[in-house]
């Protein structure tokens, strides 16, 4: 199984800001707004500020359902918190008019899983129907792993999660990535950002019931 792909856990570039980065944004850490400031400066407004950060709004699982071909997401590269408030709107007036919410074409994981898998097979790998159809298989074959990784990270932003912060090391077809996931009363949101000597935009990850609220935290960070 090709396991560097990816590893949950590991040390990334708050690792260098703060002393405990997994306890910095617990309810009882003192100072845990200053730190929630300071790294939404260098994950988010950084990024921001020079036009390399994109929103990734995800959507389409709902009651517990988990089907690759069901999350659908809509990708915006935005420059300003008013265009991130543009895209809240968005959505916003789609649900009160009960339209179909924004969705880009390209799909998230049912594609690049269908890929994955074809190349594995070509190469001579039997995969079962159980790796095909199960997350946690998706690692026996390459690729697997960092997409089962980044399955993990869409189902705990759309389900919930009770570790306020988690810090992940992937490989991607983009190069190599790590993923801040934050889920705090505030929010829940991930960035996945370059990881140190690889170079690309950062992208913004939430699902789309965390736009108002995402926003509103990164406004009252922006303005303290």
């Amino acid at each position: 199984m090709p396991f560097s792909e990816a590893k949950e856990h590991a040390p990334g570039r708050l690792h260098h800001i703060f002393a405990e980065p997994y306890s910095a944004f617990d309810n009882l850490a003192i100072e845990r707004q200053l730190h929630l400031r300071v790294a939404l400066q260098a994950l988010v407004c950084e990024p921001l500020a020079d036009g390399h950060l994109t929103l990734r709004v995800i959507h389409g699982w709902e009651n517990g359902g988990f089907d690759p071909a069901d999350l659908a997401h809509s990708d915006k590269r935005i420059a300003s918190l008013d265009e991130l408030d543009r895209v809240r709107l968005h959505f916003k007036q789609a649900f009160e008019k009960a339209a179909p919410l924004p969705h880009d074409e390209a799909s998230l994981l049912a594609g690049p899983l269908a890929d994955a898998i074809a190349a594995a097979e070509a190469k001579g790998q039997v995969l079962d129907e159980e790796t095909h159809t199960i997350p946690a298989r998706w690692p026996a074959f390459e690729r697997g792993l960092s997409l089962y990784t980044f399955f993990k990270v869409y189902h705990r932003l759309t389900y919930g999660e009770d570790d306020s912060y988690r810090s992940i090391h992937c490989l991607t077809p983009d190069g190599a990535r790590e993923i801040h996931e934050f889920h705090l009363e505030e929010g829940e949101f991930a960035v996945v950002c370059p990881a140190d000597g690889a170079s690309g935009d950062s992208v913004l990850v939430l699902h789309v019931s965390q736009l108002e609220p995402v926003l509103m935290l990164l406004e009252a960070c922006r303005g303290s």
